[in-house]
């Protein structure tokens, strides 16, 4: 039997396949299609100090080979999320990413301190939402703000790991993820949308409320898989690739250009079970291939 799990930062995941903050609700979304428990882990939406309103309707567009997002990361706080969401997620073996957001370095440490005592595997530092005005976009998108958060955030994370996700609106990303080094990341995601616009030509103005959003799905992923290798080659953080990943091929493209497991965002829409299918398609893929561990194939594109 060939072995799926991955290691990243530590913490064993039983299989390389997660799924993308925003895109699973906080699981309980799922739970009727598919069986959590055979997910390596699950982010779930991002999560601020205080209640965030996000950005004005409408939110999603559907586009060629994908669509737009401006949600602009509207939840309830750390607070309600802790109280309501997260009991049920520890009621399955998988392991549980929060993704963390804020508009200042202060907010991120009040956010990272709201968890301190819930117990979970892992934060992924949101600095690179596309369709928030104020923080995050200017942060993931400067080496030294990405490693002041970096640093700031991991000085009050205990001995939770904390994956970095990364912007791909930059002219070099591997600039940012080695900020994200400097500052003391134990892991990175990327990539997170591209910034992207739809018009109506009727009605003459931008289909999204906020005008722009983050271009999620299909139509990204060789941009996605391309960083991820760059990333890969530049420095030594084991990397969550996502981006359009939607079938199990899509998945051993992203682990053979370096990714030590893939999040599946956009492909949960149109098909709720395509985390399962992955699954189930990269462990046929590497008992027809007498691969007994990942770690073969992770990264052997030169």
């Amino acid at each position: 039997m060939s072995n799926l799990s991955v290691n990243i930062a530590g913490v064993e995941l039983k299989s390389p396949i997660v799924t993308a903050s925003g895109t699973f609700g906080s699981g309980k979304e799922y739970a009727q299609f598919i069986d959590l428990n055979r997910l390596g882990a699950i982010t779930v939406k991002g999560v601020s100090h205080e209640p965030w309103q996000g950005n004005p309707p409408p939110r999603i567009a559907e586009t060629h080979g994908g669509m737009l997002n401006a949600v602009g990361l509207q939840n309830p706080g750390a607070k309600e999320f802790i109280e309501k969401d997260l009991p049920f997620l520890k009621k399955f073996d998988t392991k549980i990413i929060v993704n963390l957001c804020g508009r200042t370095v202060e907010d991120y440490i009040a956010v990272t301190q709201d968890f301190a005592n819930a117990a979970i595997d892992f934060f992924e530092l949101n600095i690179s939402c596309p369709n928030v005005k104020a923080g995050g976009m200017a942060m993931g998108t400067d080496p030294k703000m990405a490693e002041e958060v970096t640093r700031a955030v991991k000085k009050h994370a205990a001995n939770t790991p904390v994956i970095v996700k990364l912007s791909p609106n930059v002219t070099d990303i591997v600039a940012i993820a080695k900020g994200a080094e400097a500052g003391g990341a134990d892991g990175l995601c990327l990539i997170n949308t591209l910034l992207g616009m739809k018009i109506d030509i009727y009605k003459k103005k931008p289909i999204l409320g906020n005008k722009v959003g983050g271009l999620s799905g299909p139509a990204i992923k060789p941009v996605a898989v391309r960083m991820v290798y760059q990333v890969a080659k530049a420095v030594n953080l084991p990397i969550i690739g996502t981006g359009g990943a939607a079938t199990w091929q899509d998945a051993i493209e992203f682990i053979m250009a370096g990714a030590t497991a893939v999040s599946v965002g956009t492909a949960n829409f149109s098909n709720p079970c395509a985390t399962m299918e992955m699954l189930d398609g990269i462990a046929a893929y590497m008992e027809n291939n007498n691969i007994k561990n990942l770690s073969e194939i992770r990264g052997i594109i030169e």
